[in-house]
């Protein structure tokens, strides 16, 4: 009895493989679109630990200074003498001509073999290595750009990453100007028994845990975790579909559900074999997803590493691997995803009464009953977003406010449409119009997953659409005002610097020196910048707080402008003193914005710099001229000064570099947000296409009263229509509160910026034409096919028992 009950109950979807279709393809599209997101995240989180344990011999513990960033060389001596076991290490930015490059200075003799990563094969090799024969060893691109260096000695490595490259101690500690000292000590895993302990020896320094999370995967976690809650929607959009399919083949087999359990088969059983039936579903369809999603990620995998690398100067690999952690979990979301989506169905079908599961008016009131408590939820989830929108802090705080948002505004949308064809049946005048309304609010049950679906497909991409076009126009405006100089040059060492700067004077109309530097301020790292005194800064400089004398202050050494986000990050105020290293002082007088930047960033005077820091080397500078004579000047510089071309960026060169970036950091968003619509116009297609096969009873008393098919036809496309149009005003406010939760609360968390909301109506106009001809195109084969029915087909309706 029940292997036979089982196939009858399984029969259902061979009698409609369209249906069956549209379910598969519902939990494929949302595995995929969730599990091709966390393969582009386990691959550059990958990436980020093969560097680590390249870069930073993260696989071994480490020394590191706990208040300052170099350990004195007469601190390393001390551990040597106490029979501590350490090597090591120099590393900093170094400018090498126009390429930056990473550059870690290693001691081979003392190197554990497990941080060794430099391959050392013969006694020759070692003492180049050693010897001051300036060896740098950088990987094969890398090493393409540093042809023509003369002083240097490139040797190729196919494990190290891009724009690094390792060298001696020694040299690194003459290049970098370090004074003997040294960043972090590695620590060999066999040490003696009896050391004397650490805090005896050197207090100043903390133990740094081996597997620590690198650096860069700490500042991009953002950015992943951008992309997860993206991911994450689309996945939910896409178990719309699945949920409304399942509902609608419950539905469908309501008859067969009141047979079977009239010949005897138990409750328990039927939920058993129906449990059976979807988890195999959710597997099958699990596994298409994940093969999906793997092949959208090698699609989207380039833009995310361009836009990891103009972002962070992440540098992951381009090959995407088969990795247990994604798949497995795809998987496990696709089975969980799809028992979450079939479990009020099966409660529906536990609970009805055996005769009431075969009266279509008995499973609307039950879809009414559930759509009530929904709305309840909806509101409930709404409360939550603002209580947290109001007093939650915090990244995971603010996509904790999004996902309320959304999912109770998707929750509410059902009841809120319900309501208004109620109002709609109650003024119509005429019988048929009453009939319209009262039917369309009939199908809404079935329609609702689909609209919802369609509702956080809009207002994401209205959000999003919102959030980009604010940051484009402010980005465009920020770069006006902060790339002002028509030239910016950089020599390739002091000597020439200073050669350049005499030869400049009389051809520029001002030379303003570029200097920075790394250091600690407040705990956390930054990057020091001297600016020259000079109404290019003044005048065009786009602050977002000052004093009234802050370019004063700042120009005799008395105050420090900080970024938007070492100020929102450090909680610091206008006023504060800020201790500088050596010993330095000076007052917070200006903050002012800096979108891209994801470190934290102070300008002090180019002067006072200099007299702190006369270590630090002015190697670029920005040349202000005439911009009709800045093309002839770079000529200049490259055939009459020698300046490699590479080494000379004018204006709008660099202006179009950061537009560009800009662009590419939004691509994948872009892309999972076009991806998310259509998963909802799928969605709003296999609804329709599958009410289409129940509708012919629904419609036939209709026709035999007189209403032609082709009318009844226009009439499915005008309440398509008119449900795609309520929708889409609906997400246009949650959409902008999406986009002021993006601006104002996840990005001021995720990067320490925060942007201006600025509304864009005719982006909207041109995504409601894009969701219109998708609605159209949805509902073109349920019409075509109610419009080619026979009247046969009609007739026979009243022949059965319904």
């Amino acid at each position: 009895m029940n292997v036979a009950a089982f196939f009858v109950l399984l029969s259902h979807w061979r009698h409609r493989p369209i249906q069956l279709a549209t379910l598969v393809l519902g939990i494929a599209l949302a595995t995929a679109l969730w599990s091709g997101v966390q393969a582009i995240n386990a691959e550059a989180r990958a990436s980020y630990a093969r560097s680590a344990a390249i870069l930073e011999q993260s696989g071994l513990e480490q020394l590191v200074a706990k208040d300052a960033d170099t350990i004195a060389l007469k601190t390393y001596a001390a551990l040597r003498r106490a029979g501590w076991n350490v090597s090591p290490v120099i590393e900093g930015d170094y400018r090498l001509g126009g390429q930056r490059l990473r550059l870690i200075g290693i001691d081979p003799l003392t190197m554990p073999p497990e941080g060794r990563v430099v391959s050392i094969s013969g006694s020759s090799d070692l003492a180049d290595f050693i010897g001051g024969m300036d060896v740098l060893v950088v990987s094969p691109a890398t090493a393409k750009r540093l042809e023509g260096e003369k002083n240097l000695r490139p040797r190729v490595s196919d494990v190290i990453p891009d724009d690094a490259a390792f060298t001696d101690i020694a040299v690194a500690d003459r290049l970098l100007k370090r004074g003997g000292a040294l960043t972090r000590l590695v620590v060999a895993p066999d040490q003696r028994v009896d050391l004397t302990a650490l805090e005896r020896i050197a207090p100043d320094l903390r133990i740094k845990a081996a597997g620590e999370q690198p650096d860069l995967a700490r500042l991009t976690d953002s950015f992943h975790l951008n992309l997860t809650a993206f991911g994450f929607l689309a996945f939910v959009v896409g178990l719309f579909i699945v949920y409304s399919a399942t509902g609608l083949s419950y539905e469908q087999r309501r008859a067969t559900f009141r047979t079977v359990r009239s010949l005897g088969l138990s409750l328990r059983a039927l939920t058993s074999m129906l449990l059976i039936e979807i988890l195999a579903l959710g597997v099958l369809s699990g596994l298409l997803g994940i093969v999906i999603g793997y092949f959208m990620a090698s699609l989207l995998l380039p833009g995310v590493a361009a836009t990891l690398r103009g972002l962070y100067g992440a540098s992951i690999s381009g090959g995407l691997a088969l990795r247990p952690e994604w798949w497995l979990a795809g998987l496990g979301m696709a089975v969980a995803g799809t028992l979450l989506s079939a479990l009020q169905s099966l409660w529906r079908v536990r609970k009805m009464p055996i005769l009431a599961s075969s009266q279509p008016r008995a499973w609307m009131r039950a879809s009414g009953k559930g759509l009530r408590v929904q709305a309840g939820i909806g509101a409930i989830l709404l409360v939550l977003a603002l209580g947290l929108a109001i007093a939650g802090s915090g990244l995971v705080a603010g996509f904790a406010v999004l996902a309320a948002l959304l999912l109770g505004s998707a929750l509410i949308l059902p009841v809120f449409l319900s309501a208004g064809l109620t109002l709609a049946q109650c003024l119509s005048g005429r019988a048929l119009t009453f009939w319209f309304w009262a039917d369309t609010r009939m199908q809404l049950p079935g329609l609702s997953l689909a609209l919802m679906a369609l509702l956080l497909a809009l207002s994401a991409n209205i959000g999003v659409g919102t959030m980009v076009s604010s940051f484009r126009y402010t980005f465009l405006g920020w770069l006006d005002q902060r790339l002002v100089s028509e030239l910016y040059v950089t020599a390739r060492d002091e000597t020439e610097a200073a050669r350049l700067a005499e030869w400049l004077k009389p051809r520029a109309d001002a030379m303003l020196p570029i200097m920075s530097m790394s250091a600690k301020v407040l705990g956390s790292d930054v990057q020091l910048s001297g600016v020259a005194d000079h109404p290019t800064y003044r005048e065009h400089w786009p602050l977002l707080q000052s004093t009234p004398d802050a370019w004063d202050a700042v120009s005799q050494g008395r105050g420090a402008l900080v970024n938007e986000q070492f100020w929102r990050r450090n909680g610091v105020k206008i006023g504060q003193d800020l201790a500088l290293p050596g010993g330095w002082t000076v007052k917070i007088v200006g903050i002012y914005s800096d979108y891209g930047n994801p470190e934290g960033q102070l300008m002090i005077g180019a002067e006072p710099m200099k007299t702190h820091f006369p270590d630090v080397p002015i190697l670029r500078y920005g040349v202000r001229i005439d911009p009709a004579q800045a093309p002839a000047l770079a000529g200049q510089l490259t055939s009459e000064f020698g300046l490699p071309r590479a080494n000379i960026i004018d204006q709008s060169a660099l202006k179009q570099q950061s537009r560009a970036i800009f662009e590419q950091t939004f691509v994948v968003t872009g892309a999972l947000n076009v991806l998310t619509l259509a998963v909802a116009a799928f969605a709003m297609f296999a609804s329709l296409l599958t009410l289409s096969g129940i509708r012919i009873a629904q419609l036939a008393p209709v026709w035999a009263m007189g209403v032609r098919r082709r009318d009844l036809a226009m009439m499915e496309v005008f309440k398509t229509v008119a449900l795609w149009f309520v929708t889409f005003l609906a997400a246009i406010p949650v959409g902008l509160a999406l986009a002021w939760v993006l601006l104002v609360i996840v990005n001021v968390e995720a990067f320490g910026w925060r942007l201006p909301v600025m509304v864009f109506p005719l982006e909207w106009a041109k995504l409601g034409a894009i969701a219109f001809i998708a609605a159209i195109l949805s509902v073109l084969l349920p019409v075509l096919r109610l419009a080619n029915s026979k009247p046969a087909d009609l007739v026979r309706v009243f022949a059965n028992e319904r």
